[in-house]
């Protein structure tokens, strides 16, 4: 196995500034791929509204946030206490209510504070989404997909793919690790740091935090494969499961996969994969969709054409040769909506988020619905930076 590197995914309010810090794939001490320094963002009395693209399905979406302890479980971070956990959950929905908040006012803050911008602390609880707080679900059995964010990263960081998939009818966790996340805010107040941004780099390290993402995501599905976890939550059909991750996240979802039996496929976009499959290989379906960081004989070690050679003949390797790290996020769409320049030729703003939205959402059709998904069976004219890849 090939030494993989450990670089915490750039925070979204990172990626704000000038994209100084839009990362590099994989997982846990400093940011890396540098972009241009002569930019600046806008000062805080022009600061431009933020807002995340419409879904493409034919659902209205709800969003709900859940707050799960695990109470056989002692967090690895913080041995004396139990994991608890925050989960977004998007689901069709009655189109009721508020719209939902993209973060809270504290997470907003540090993700800001963290990186020395010149916006106000509270801009990402005003980036418009288009889902429904707390909305009743429709009625109806659903695909489960449970997101994992990079290393550094919220789950809201994944936000416009959750509100898509869910518009297509797909029940969507969105988990955050806690102590891996810039900050996340319990419903007490409290809000827990980054503990992860202060290790070391390391292969060690790595492979520690994607076993234990694996393990968050095994509760994560025995919580919402056990009915509903509100009065009016969706139901999920236990027997349709996909994890979907970036960076280390995406490391997450091929130990899920590997891991949990209940895991019909994965996505890993842009991370390295920290552990090795075991055997022979995966027996699922897994998509691996990433940058030009993973082609082989890249400078940072790589191990993505190996896990290719792993993967079973429902495995797929998209390469998108002009993505930066960020492009499969909402990070550098928000970069774009300030007006800040993004790292020169980079595929980034909402071409980057249609084109990850569209090939995942594909790969869960096919794999978790039996539908036809004509746009992975080869390159298409609509997504001419789509690259098919073989070992």
């Amino acid at each position: 196995m090939k030494t993989p590197r450990l670089v915490p995914s750039a925070l979204v309010a990172t990626a704000l500034v000038a994209c100084t810090a839009v990362v590099a794939p994989s997982a846990a001490a400093s940011s890396a791929v540098a972009g241009p320094t002569s930019a600046t963002a806008p000062s805080s009395d022009e600061t431009p509204a933020l807002s995340l693209p419409a879904p493409t399905g034919q659902y209205p979406v709800g969003m709900t946030p859940v707050h799960l302890v695990d109470e056989d479980r002692a967090d690895p971070w913080r041995p004396e206490r139990r994991r608890e956990l925050m989960v977004s959950v998007w689901y069709p929905a009655v189109p009721y209510g508020e719209p939902t908040p993209y973060t809270t006012e504290a997470v907003s803050a540090a993700i800001v504070a963290s990186a020395n911008l010149p916006v106000p602390s509270d801009i990402l609880t005003t980036v418009e989404t288009h889902s429904y707080d707390r909305a009743p679900a429709l009625p109806g059995r659903r695909p489960l997909v449970v997101l994992s964010p990079g290393a550094g990263l919220s789950r809201e960081s994944l936000s416009s793919l959750a509100e898509d998939l869910a518009s297509r009818g797909y029940v969507v966790a969105g988990v955050d690790h806690t102590y891996e996340a810039r900050a996340i805010e319990f419903p007490d107040g409290t809000v827990a740091p980054c503990l992860l941004c202060e290790r070391e780099n390391s292969a060690e390290v790595g492979a520690w935090v994607t076993r234990g993402r694996a393990l968050d995501i095994d509760f994560v599905l025995d919580e919402l494969t056990h009915g509903r976890l509100w009065r009016h939550g969706p139901v999920v059909d236990a027997r349709h499961i996909a994890v979907v991750g970036h960076s280390i996240g995406g490391a997450a979802a091929a130990a899920a996969i590997v891991d949990d039996r209940r895991v019909d496929a994965g996505v890993n976009m842009d991370g390295t994969f920290q552990v090795d499959f075991p055997g022979s290989g995966m027996d699922r379906p897994f998509l691996m969709l990433g940058s030009a960081s993973h082609e082989p004989g890249a400078s940072d070690g790589t191990d993505w054409p190996d896990n290719r050679a792993r993967l079973g003949a429902t495995g797929l390797w998209l390469q998108v040769p002009t993505a930066n790290h960020g492009s499969f996020t909402d990070q550098l769409m928000f970069l774009d909506q300030l007006g800040v320049p993004g790292p020169g030729g980079f595929v980034g703003g909402e071409r980057g988020v249609e084109i990850t939205n569209a090939y995942v959402g594909a790969f869960l059709d096919r794999h978790l619905r039996g539908r036809a998904a004509p746009l992975l069976d080869g390159p298409v004219v609509e997504y001419p930076e789509v690259e098919f890849r073989d070992v």
